[in-house]
């Protein structure tokens, strides 16, 4: 891991009450092997590669089962059972992402969508910040009806959201159906050729800034 050192403040002898020119010598010494560190840390991070050397907080997770909504009247708060990345976001009862500092938040999904049924469904995702929906969130769906009676049809439903949050607050992705054919659907690893398996939902969180004001 590439890293900048902080150069330490320099150590500065205390002033003589008659000028010597061997003190101010050594304080200017000190000083310029301290600001010449300072200006090859401060170069480096605003090069063209500056970036690598800023840890941004973020996290990354997914779920490897089937999710499946039991009503479509009632709310499904969608599950995440791996942390695959985890810098100042925590993943705290498998559906609340938890954050650590204050900021605005970038949360970001990937929803792997199955339609079972015979007719075209609907499928609603939103998010909620520590409990309470977050007005104007939602989003509406249309899932194509099944290919055949035994192929379902799939739709990826992708979305991001800046959400605004203090830390230790958190946020959560929900859903519902007009069916309950409808679900999340995951794949195990899969060959010819081979190919890697299919979560039934990957989502991200990014710090993007503090909070405004």
């Amino acid at each position: 891991m590439q890293k900048l050192e902080n150069p330490p403040p320099p150590t500065l002898g205390y002033p003589t009450e008659v000028y010597e020119r061997r003190h101010f010598n050594e304080n200017n010494s000190s000083l310029t092997i301290f600001f010449r560190k300072l200006n090859g840390v401060l170069g480096a991070l605003f090069g063209q590669q500056g970036g690598k050397f800023i840890n941004i907080p973020h996290g990354a997770f997914h779920d490897e089962t089937d999710q499946v909504a039991t009503s479509t009247t009632t709310a499904n708060t969608v599950v995440f059972s791996n942390t695959d990345i985890s810098n100042g976001v925590t993943l705290v009862d498998n559906t609340k992402f938890t954050v650590a500092v204050d900021g605005v938040w970038n949360l970001q999904f990937s929803m792997q969508v199955k339609n079972a049924s015979n007719d075209g469904q609907d499928f609603d995702v939103w998010f909620r910040k520590n409990g309470t929906n977050i007005a104007q969130s939602n989003s509406r769906f249309h899932i194509p009806p099944r290919k055949s009676s035994g192929s379902a049809s799939h739709l990826i439903a992708s979305l991001n959201f800046f959400v605004e949050l203090a830390g230790g607050e958190y946020v959560e992705i929900v859903g519902s159906t007009t069916s309950t054919d409808v679900s999340l659907e995951a794949f195990g690893t899969s060959t010819s050729p081979t190919r890697p398996a299919v979560p039934s939902v990957i989502a991200t969180m990014t710090f993007v800034s503090n909070l405004p004001g």
